[in-house]
């Protein structure tokens, strides 16, 4: 099932789903279509109050969603004996990188108008943003590295390593998604518990690697006859 390409594309249309949701409310916004008609009460049923707010959200959630999605792959593939799933991490990766950098524009553009003076006053007043920025600096080396020539030329071990920084990532969006909220952090506390768990299988899992590669090397060797 995995392995058939229909399959990459249906992942492929549902991580494109919310741009095309965000795309038909700036469209609704901008054209402000009759939202009776068929298409437009299926696409957008109401106009947001503040359009700032909805694209902020809608891009910073889809962000932080993909990142815990992409972590998710491996423990999956392993538990459930799927191991091509791994056909869709770089995608869903590369995926929350774009609505990654699609947050960050709609601050830096819709927001402050690339009032940098006005950002820089922001970055240093309010310790969410930090943390956001933090977030998308991790990603950047990520997603210019998902590349297979990219993998030839670190090698696989130390793509590996470079590539565990979406676990700081991940940690980094959590911090800035819990510092933004003011009143319910439901939504941040179960992220922040996605993440802890996963960070956890992987040092489980390391630290099992790590005992049985011992084991296989205490072992004496078969005596010759």
């Amino acid at each position: 099932m995995f392995k058939s390409r229909w399959t990459k594309i249906v992942v492929f249309l549902l991580c494109l789903a919310p741009f095309g949701h965000l795309v038909a409310v700036a469209l609704a916004y901008v054209l402000q279509p009759d939202l009776t008609g068929v298409v437009w009460r299926v696409l957008v049923p109401s106009l947001p109050p503040n359009p700032l707010d909805f694209f902020t959200h809608l891009t910073g959630n889809w962000t932080l969603r993909l990142i815990v999605i992409t972590l998710t792959i491996t423990p999956l593939r392993k538990l459930l004996g799927i191991p091509d799933l791994i056909r869709f991490r770089r995608m869903i990766g590369l995926f929350a990188f774009f609505y990654g950098c699609l947050h960050l524009l709609t601050y830096l553009w819709f927001d402050k108008l690339f009032d940098f003076h006005e950002i820089w006053k922001d970055v240093a007043k309010r310790p969410f943003i930090t943390a956001g920025f933090t977030a998308f600096v991790l990603m950047l080396p990520l997603a210019l590295t998902s590349t297979k020539g990219w993998i030839r030329r670190l090698g696989g071990k130390r793509w590996q390593r470079l590539h565990r920084l979406i676990y700081a990532t991940a940690v980094a969006g959590v911090i800035h998604y819990y510092w933004l909220v003011k009143s319910d952090i439901r939504l941040p506390v179960l992220y922040a518990a996605l993440v802890a768990a996963l960070l956890l299988y992987r040092a489980v899992s390391s630290i099992l690697r790590r005992a049985r590669r011992n084991v296989t090397m205490a072992k004496p060797a078969p005596a010759e006859t």
